[in-house]
């Protein structure tokens, strides 16, 4: 146990020192003179600020040396909760607040941008902060298709930007510890990871309505074509339409499925496929209520998510999580934490997080998602200080990210998609390849 603490221990205190995998990024002599110094303060802009924007906000102004120095949103109401969150935290100094993005991005002294925006805004707005010359953490999914993705990929790297997606999981230290002793065969080779998420969401409706006069209507909707406004669909319910959203594979089953590819060692699937639909409630949903997606990968590997939006009974006791199978046992995790078990299902260790944060809501309560969150945050910075790629870099995430949009992509065309393993890419099917990217409104195509 003391190892582990200390382990633990060390982790919180360098998050540098956890990188999985880290490598230095590419220096020119002029990508040299933008490195910021290791006791220089980095002033981060949030932007998207309704529920999770919010949260992050005090997270990253608990940051040693970090400063929110701007908060961005649409809706007029929701910067106030925002700077209230800085303050709670500890910050001395108010954040600005703007309703645009772009003149945040032409802020020179912002340094990183935060994006917590609808999915439809995550990859172009993580381009645009690449070419403004910011270092980017975007929530997950890192994109609305994986078109963008790759040119998400394209702009970290053309203008040596840090890119880190909000996969906390990737820095919380016992499961990296969990992951580590997975590749060292402590459950002998692992061949299927089963993943879930489950909830109790209920039906929804939308209505034609008048756009209310604290929100930016056209701004929110930003790269996405033009549609008339509707009551319901902000600030949560844009994530069951394809238009805006990815539904509750990518809104949730990013992350479990990102620690499955991260635990099998695999990059891309040579085979997806996905059924499911709107099966609780009959609505406006476009996307499943219910939904399994299995990947085959290379190398007689299989990962599969299963999803009920609409019934929230658990599995093995728990509303999320992730099962690795392998040749001599199994191990279970879904936080910072992991048990391992034999052929018979007998518990073997049970390993459990170490991790409290003060929370920054001001409840008088710890929670291990805080400190996922506080050292995913470190870490990114942590990367931008010296110049590497960060824990859950934009190259990682766009490989999990694009194994559950090809899940989407084969239930929206009811069968099977063939991929190349070595980029993701559709092969053999023109209908579902038309859905590797998607149509801009005029003006906002992004480009690298």
């Amino acid at each position: 146990m003391e190892n582990r603490r200390d382990f633990i221990k060390k982790a919180t205190a360098s998050s540098a020192s956890l990188a999985i995998g880290g490598a230095a990024m590419g220096m020119s002599a002029k990508s040299y003179n933008n490195i910021i110094g290791a006791n220089d303060r980095i002033f981060v802009a949030a932007i998207g600020l309704n529920g999770r924007g919010t949260s992050m906000s005090g997270t990253i102004a608990k940051q040693k040396n970090a400063e929110v120095a701007c908060v961005c949103d649409v809706d007029s109401r929701a910067m106030p909760k925002a700077i209230a969150s800085v303050k709670k935290a500890g910050q001395t100094n108010t954040p600005k607040s703007e309703k645009d993005c772009r003149k945040v991005l032409e802020d020179k002294t912002i340094d990183a941008i935060y994006i917590a925006t609808p999915d439809h805004w995550h990859a172009p707005l993580t381009i645009m902060g690449c070419q403004a010359g910011k270092h980017v953490y975007v929530e997950k999914p890192l994109s609305h298709n994986p078109r963008e993705g790759e040119m998400a990929i394209e702009a970290a790297r053309k203008y040596n930007r840090v890119v880190q997606m909000g996969a906390q999981r990737r820095s919380a230290p016992v499961l990296m510890q969990g992951i580590k002793k997975l590749h060292e065969g402590i459950i002998g080779r692992v061949y299927l990871a089963k993943t879930w998420y489950t909830n109790t969401r209920k039906t929804n409706f939308l209505t034609p309505g008048t756009v209310p006069e604290w929100l930016d209507y056209d701004l929110w909707q930003g790269p996405a074509p033009r549609v008339p406004y509707k009551e319901g669909l902000i600030h949560y319910n844009w994530h069951w339409f394809w238009h805006w959203g990815t539904g509750e594979a990518l809104n949730n089953g990013t992350h479990e499925v990102d620690v499955a590819r991260w635990g099998l060692g695999v990059d891309f699937p040579t085979r997806v496929s996905s059924v499911g639909g709107r099966y609780n409630y009959k609505d406006d949903w476009e996307t499943p209520d219910t939904q399994i997606v299995t990947m085959d990968y290379p190398g007689r590997v299989s990962l599969m998510w299963e999803n009920r939006s609409s019934n929230g009974r658990k599995i093995e006791g728990a509303d999320r999580g992730i099962i690795f199978y392998g040749e001599n046992g199994s191990l279970d995790t879904g936080g910072d934490n992991y048990k391992v078990y034999d052929l018979a299902g007998k518990l073997i260790d049970d390993v459990k997080s170490l991790i409290v944060d003060a929370p920054v809501d001001g409840r008088n309560t710890t929670s291990p998602s805080l400190g996922m969150d506080s050292l995913h945050a470190a870490d990114f910075l942590d990367a931008i200080r010296n110049n590497r790629r960060p824990n859950c870099d934009v190259e990682l995430g766009f490989k999990s990210v694009v194994a559950m949009q090809l899940g989407n992509i084969s239930w929206r065309v009811g069968r099977d998609i063939h991929v190349d393993p070595k980029n993701g890419h559709i092969l053999g099917d023109k209908d579902a390849q038309k859905l590797w990217g998607r149509t801009y409104e005029k003006g906002w195509e992004p480009k690298v």
